[in-house]
């Protein structure tokens, strides 16, 4: 106990200035691609309308690209941050047309925070259910050290024949499927997505869909999965979205860790 309050401690100090959560996205400028073209796609850690800091490719475990039924694992040497060190940028070169899936896993990590900033990020991150534990265990006074990855995709329509890459599984510890294809989608339709964690479905999970039009803010909105860990989102305006989750859980196998989340993304667009 006294060395894992001192690695908490040290942690406190390494991330004091840090913001205490962050999301990240695969934010394309235009979701709509040329066949055969290279494509640089932007990587967002932080918000999305803003990225405060890039990700370095040591930190990457896998970069993929899924199009015509194959999946392509990418090299990290297409990963790269940016001039300005606050954006993440991964290069790829699209082929055929189809509708095309970019993810991206994060290998995990710990991080030290103090029982004020950890109560104030489950409530502005969407992880109400382990603030309503906490308050009810009487632990809001408790430092905590939390283990988090973090693992994104995003769908690109490349030329005009969509397929059914969509769909794919790309077997990360947190995953956003959708059932639908957005890109056969009109505005007004519902997208059904499914969540898993570690493969399997994930029921009463709390699920936030959002973005960004051309006029402003798309506001947030939220639901919980089913049993079956599916939601239905209605994408009520064109422009670049984004469907999101944080799965968080006490960490009982690691007596020096307190809990452990799995945060994943999914964007996309609607025209």
């Amino acid at each position: 106990m006294k060395l894992r309050r001192t690695i908490v401690g040290l942690l406190f100090v390494l991330t004091a200035t840090a913001p205490m959560a962050h999301d990240l996205f695969i934010k394309l400028d235009s979701y709509f691609v040329e066949p055969n073209s290279s494509v640089t796609i932007p990587i967002l850690n932080g918000t999305f309308e803003l990225s405060e800091n890039s990700i370095t490719s040591d930190r990457v475990l896998d970069v993929s690209m899924v199009a015509g039924q194959e999946r392509h694992n990418l090299s990290t040497d297409s990963w790269s941050a940016g001039e300005e060190q606050d954006t993440t940028y991964l290069s790829v070169e699209t082929g055929s047309p189809g509708t095309y899936v970019i993810g991206a896993s994060t290998r995990h990590r710990d991080f030290g925070l103090s029982a004020a900033d950890f109560n104030a990020y489950l409530e502005h991150d969407g992880i109400p259910d382990v603030l309503k534990a906490r308050r009810r265990e009487g632990e809001l006074e408790k430092d905590v050290l939390e283990r988090y990855g973090k693992h994104v995709k995003a769908i690109l329509q490349v030329g005009d024949e969509r397929t059914d890459d969509y769909k794919v599984r790309l077997g990360y510890p947190a995953e956003i499927v959708p059932l639908v294809n957005p890109y056969v989608m009109s505005v007004g339709d519902e997208l059904v997505v499914q969540c898993l964690v570690d493969g399997e479905s994930v029921s009463g999970q709390l699920v936030i869909a959002g973005g960004q039009s051309a006029d402003g803010t798309i506001a947030e909105r939220n639901g919980r999965t089913d049993e079956s860990g599916k939601i239905r989102f209605t994408i009520d305006r064109p422009g670049r979205w984004y469907i999101k989750f944080v799965h968080m859980v006490k960490l009982e196998s690691d007596p020096d860790v307190d809990y452990e989340s799995k945060w994943a993304t999914l964007t996309f667009a609607a025209r």
